[in-house]
């Protein structure tokens, strides 16, 4: 699968924080893996990771925020990426509010938007949540954080 991980290696996404809220509870990470998946009607998926604190919470949720950052916000891409929900509650150290649905809106992101959950597709060791966009703002402009910017981030998690 040399040639797989040749092209991949090529590709640098932006990166997004995605927030989960489901009870009591609520999560958010760092997500390489994202995209608008449909025009008509609007759609964007988000993959999260099986292992990840935020998948869990997220299976209970009924919208899930998805925020931009630019790439001078590394902190709390780091936050969000590095630190587990399991052991942190990142939610203490940053500027949060309500959204649609109960969702958790990151005050200081670049922007963002809260959907609705359609449908999650299981695509492997990431399952894939299809999100209808019902809310949304912009805050900042600037350049997008992207993979390469992150790539010093250790996870929070394994992969596996």
């Amino acid at each position: 699968m040399a040639d797989v991980d040749a092209f991949m290696s090529r590709l640098n996404p932006e990166m997004c924080v995605v927030t989960a809220a489901a009870g009591e509870e609520r999560s958010g990470c760092l997500v390489g893996f994202s995209s608008q998946c449909s025009i008509r009607p609007v759609r964007f998926v988000v993959w999260l990771s099986k292992v990840n604190h935020t998948y869990g919470v997220a299976r209970g949720a009924e919208c899930l925020a998805v925020h931009l950052l630019t790439s001078d916000q590394r902190k709390l891409a780091a936050l969000f990426g590095g630190e587990t929900g399991d052991e942190v509650d990142k939610f203490s150290q940053v500027r949060w509010t309500r959204g649609h649905g109960g969702a958790v809106v990151l005050e200081d992101a670049a922007a963002w938007f809260v959907g609705t959950v359609e449908r999650s597709v299981d695509g492997g060791d990431h399952v894939g949540f299809v999100l209808e966009p019902v809310q949304c703002g912009r805050r900042a402009d600037g350049p997008l954080l992207r993979l390469g910017d992150a790539l010093d981030i250790s996870p929070g998690h394994p992969v596996d």
